[in-house]
């Protein structure tokens, strides 16, 4: 991994082997940021998908392993009151079975870079977007106020 700082944003390449979701959060860390967002492109050899299926209340995760090319990654990064930090991320990947190509999509668990990842990171400047819990899905959404 190598990223830099240019004005308020940060470029961050994640390198073969590692895992672009854990590195991004790593950069975070180290910079301080305690809120922001973030989109990237890459190549990618193994990925973790999920659906968040209302009926049940829980995830469903589905991998994907091969040529993953990683045509859109969006997201968020934010803090709770004690500052650790959460990702929200979704990503759409095409790939070959056999002769055909194909898309998968969705909520990004995790991604393994295969080639590289190239990824702009947008702190939040003047402020930080906080987190609070939502018991229906047990994740965590924007916290844009303090009395939220």
């Amino acid at each position: 991994m190598d990223y830099n700082r240019f004005g308020d944003t940060i470029y961050l390449r994640v390198d073969r082997g590692e895992e672009i979701m854990e590195t991004l959060l790593a950069v975070c860390r180290r910079e301080g940021v305690q809120s922001a967002t973030f989109s990237g492109i890459g190549g990618c050899g193994e990925a973790q998908l999920q659906t968040f299926l209302p009926e049940k209340g829980a995830f469903e995760t589905e991998t994907f392993t091969g040529a993953l090319e990683l045509v859109s990654l969006l997201g968020n990064v934010i803090s709770d009151e004690k500052g650790e930090l959460f990702r929200h991320a979704h990503a759409l990947f095409t790939f070959r079975a056999g002769n055909e190509p194909r898309v998968c999509g969705g909520h990004l668990k995790s991604a393994v870079v295969r080639y590289t990842a190239e990824i702009e990171l947008r702190p939040v400047i003047g402020g930080a977007i906080g987190r609070t819990f939502d018991p229906e899905t047990g994740t965590g959404f924007w916290k844009l106020h303090g009395d939220a």
